[in-house]
């Protein structure tokens, strides 16, 4: 979308104020549904650099989400423009990428359809 949801725009920025992390959200981008939980910038920048951390190859990355965000945007007063998800899965016919949940950074802009609340999908 060209111009962002004003409410999926006031939700990010709840999560944002980390009055809750647990908001479940489903979104299309680019004709793929991502499903999961919304979490702060920040603390999702964290579970990156730690995810990174521990990996041989990717170490030096994680340095990368350890600093704030450019432009000394603090994420109060200003409104987000990204949601970022974890515990996501991107839905494919009956199964969710990965089984297990990822960490998804997904601008608001991009966002064409959303739904409030975690989908997933059963063969039975």
């Amino acid at each position: 979308m060209s111009n962002p949801d004003e409410l999926l725009v006031a939700i990010s920025a709840a999560v944002e104020s980390e009055r809750s992390n647990q908001m479940s959200l489903t979104v299309v981008v680019g004709g793929a549904v991502i499903t999961g939980r919304l979490a702060p910038e920040a603390v999702w920048r964290e579970r990156v650099a730690e995810v990174l951390k521990d990996s041989e190859r990717l170490g030096p990355f994680s340095n990368v989400f350890t600093r704030g965000p450019r432009g000394g945007r603090s994420g109060r007063g200003d409104a987000p423009t990204h949601l970022h998800f974890h515990l996501a899965r991107i839905l494919q016919g009956t199964l969710g990428i990965p089984e297990t949940g990822g960490m998804y950074r997904v601008a608001i802009e991009d966002v064409s359809a959303w739904t409030v609340g975690d989908l997933s999908y059963s063969d039975r």
